[in-house]
């Protein structure tokens, strides 16, 4: 018999169990009935807090996810270039989901199953850095700082770094790059990105 748990805490680890079975599985490879078993209760209990599969799932993202309020202490606590905010940004975010690397899996998952809710990564994870970087970088081609160049693809391109270096460093067994911490490939990652972009000679 189940330990009774207040709401708040039953929810949160319907919540904990679905992220672990979705991040290895994905949404389609998971039923109620093992998320019901991993958290130890009956269909009828996680039915009271989720009215489907699909609702616990998007719990699961929103709860998981880094929202906009996280890198404002990247612009609060650097000298507002575009540069080191987008540095302390990236920094916070990969920290966060190598902490948790489910959250990346559960991501490639949705890309693989074609699924709608793959919107709500887009806009809970990246969507803040494709902004960002699109708006300082034609900002800086107005001002004839940098070249001309497609500041939508340049955000695509950060994208693909970023994913890349928390696979090396989350996800995989063997570590290509062990005489590098993670904070120093971003710090690598970056100042890449902004080699391509005109911003470092």
């Amino acid at each position: 018999m189940s330990k009774r748990l207040s709401a708040e805490k039953r929810r949160e680890s319907f919540i904990n169990a679905a992220m672990k079975l979705f991040a290895s599985k994905g949404f389609h490879g998971v039923s109620i009935d093992e998320i019901v078993a991993a958290v130890g209760v009956s269909p009828a209990v996680l039915y009271k807090h989720f009215t489907s599969k699909e609702q616990l799932y998007e719990a699961v993202l929103h709860e998981h996810a880094s929202t906009r309020e996280d890198f404002i202490v990247a612009v609060l606590d650097t000298d507002g270039s575009f540069e080191n905010v987008l540095r302390a940004m990236t920094r916070i975010y990969v920290a966060s989901v190598a902490w948790q690397p489910d959250r990346l899996k559960m991501e490639l998952h949705n890309l693989l199953e074609g699924m709608e809710m793959s919107d709500e990564f887009l806009n809970n994870h990246w969507k803040t850095f494709s902004d960002y970087i699109d708006i300082e970088l034609q900002e800086k081609i107005d001002a004839n700082e940098i070249p001309p160049l497609n500041t939508r693809m340049a955000g695509l391109m950060f994208q693909g770094m970023v994913r890349e270096v928390i696979i090396s460093q989350a996800l995989e067994k063997n570590d290509r790059f062990p005489e590098l911490y993670i904070d120093e490939m971003v710090d690598e990652l970056l100042r890449l990105f902004f080699t391509a972009c005109g911003l470092k000679k």
